[in-house]
């Protein structure tokens, strides 16, 4: 039987996160955001070590993933294919969460999507290993996003939630490496790529976790 985490220890974990998220936003919008890296990675970790408190396992090795793609692409900020290719098996991860859950394979909607993103990648002349790699990769966590909304239940809800604020800080990701440095919008995505990214996680983590009302569902 699943047991809820205890509320203080929810509180503490939602108020630590929200102190590096006022803390990393603040830097970012100061234009300090290579001193918000530390932070910003600890937000990751946090995520990570609460989410072992619950029942579920795929979330936490999902996490676990995440955590090494940040360290590449974040912390290391070099290694980009290693750390997409982490990043393809997060999704790959939660496609099988989404299975366990009741969710339909949607074996077609990913394989068209997929298909888009590659020719798309080689209709802008962009055909590299790393952009052919991102673009697969988006795919399939917007196809995950979107079979995650066919799933019910609160919990599920938030890991549907939190998979959208993915695919809002990917967007950023995109244009942040698209748009010429220095602009309006260029400076808005660098911002907006950890506006979304981290409560995404946090989402994701607490749906790894059964509320008082919830300790008899099925994860």
């Amino acid at each position: 039987m699943n047991r809820p985490v205890p509320s203080p220890l929810r509180a503490v974990f939602l108020s630590a996160e929200g102190v590096l998220y006022a803390l990393f936003l603040a830097l970012d919008l100061t234009g300090r955001g290579g001193q918000s890296v530390p932070i910003k990675y600890a937000g990751i970790v946090l995520c990570l070590a609460y989410s072992l408190l619950g029942t579920d396992r795929l979330v936490p090795l999902a996490l676990a993933l995440t955590a090494g793609a940040d360290w590449f692409l974040l912390v290391r900020n070099d290694q980009y294919l290693l750390g997409i290719a982490l990043f393809l098996a997060v999704q790959t991860v939660y496609f099988l969460r989404l299975r366990r859950a009741g969710a339909d394979g949607a074996y077609f909607l990913r394989s068209v999507l997929a298909l888009g993103a590659e020719l798309g990648v080689y209709a802008l002349g962009m055909a590299s290993a790393v952009n052919l790699a991102a673009a697969l990769y988006f795919s399939q966590l917007l196809s995950n996003t979107l079979l995650a909304w066919t799933v019910d239940g609160a919990r599920r809800h938030a890991f549907a939630l939190g998979l959208t604020l993915f695919v809002g800080c990917d967007v950023c990701v995109g244009l942040f490496n698209a748009l010429p440095p220095g602009s309006p919008p260029y400076s808005a995505a660098s911002v907006g790529m950890w506006f979304f990214y981290l409560p995404s996680q946090v989402l994701i983590t607490l749906s790894a976790l059964p509320g008082k009302e919830e300790v008899h569902e099925i994860q």
